[in-house]
């Protein structure tokens, strides 16, 4: 029987999480939750997932692309996880879904020297130049409403934007704005939140790829309940 205890230990190995090709983490631009310093990635949302990660004992290199490459990536190849997705009908039975790692409460920004807008209700805001980021969410919602708007790589493009007075407003949470002028060497007021969207309140989730193992889907589970009682998971949740 010795002779098989080795050829046992092997195989038991590789049925372990930590066994498999190692894991891709695909992520958008978006301070603060996801940001890109001295060339890694890093933000409140990226410390809960790595943390989450620990739990699970797993290794993954994390990768900052535009939204829709990230979206495409997640969909197309085994072992990548995504975040902060927000999980829909129509995205639901397109990946594994870990747990929520964001909170969203999305509306209109404008600068400081915009005074003149004043957005009261929803429709209000259509005739104004809009910049959304491609693949996100708000885009369907927006549409659906009326809205034309110019679609740009990430957030930080629509502040470009913004901030150069080519669109009018964008689409952003009210916490983010000082992180965000900040970022842009801005004083901490020189952005204004001026209309919170109902329907954009929403949870940014962790996810995998379809063609991720079970059992690596198991354990982010099981190391996104540990996380759930940590000061920085309450902190990024919190309303």
């Amino acid at each position: 029987m010795s002779n098989y205890q080795p050829l046992v230990f092997i195989l038991l190995l590789c049925l372990t999480p930590c066994a498999i090709a190692q894991l891709r983490v695909v992520t958008e631009l978006s301070p603060p939750n996801q940001m890109l310093e001295n060339n890694q990635v890093t933000g409140t949302s990226t410390e809960v997932v790595k943390q989450i990660l620990k739990y699970a004992q797993l290794d993954a290199q994390f990768l900052m692309y535009p939204w829709a490459r990230a979206y495409q990536q997640a969909q197309k190849h085994p072992n990548i996880l995504i975040y902060s997705m927000v999980r829909t009908a129509e995205r639901e039975k397109l990946f594994h879904w870990i747990g929520p790692v964001a909170l969203f409460k999305l509306g209109f920004v404008t600068t400081k020297e915009r005074a003149d807008i004043n957005i009261q209700h929803l429709s209000h805001a259509i005739p104004y130049r809009l910049a959304l980021q491609r693949g996100d969410i708000s885009e369907d919602i927006l549409k659906a409403r009326g809205f034309d708007y110019i679609l740009t790589a990430d957030i930080v493009k629509s502040y470009q934007l913004l901030i150069a007075k080519k669109v009018d407003i964008i689409l952003d949470d009210a916490r983010y704005l000082t992180p965000l002028a900040n970022s842009f060497g801005l004083a901490d007021d020189s952005f204004r939140f001026v209309y919170e969207i109902p329907e954009l309140t929403l949870n940014g989730y962790l996810a995998a790829s379809l063609a991720t193992p079970h059992e690596v889907v198991e354990e982010l589970r099981k190391g996104h309940e540990k996380v759930k009682k940590s000061a920085a998971y309450k902190n990024v949740m919190a309303h």
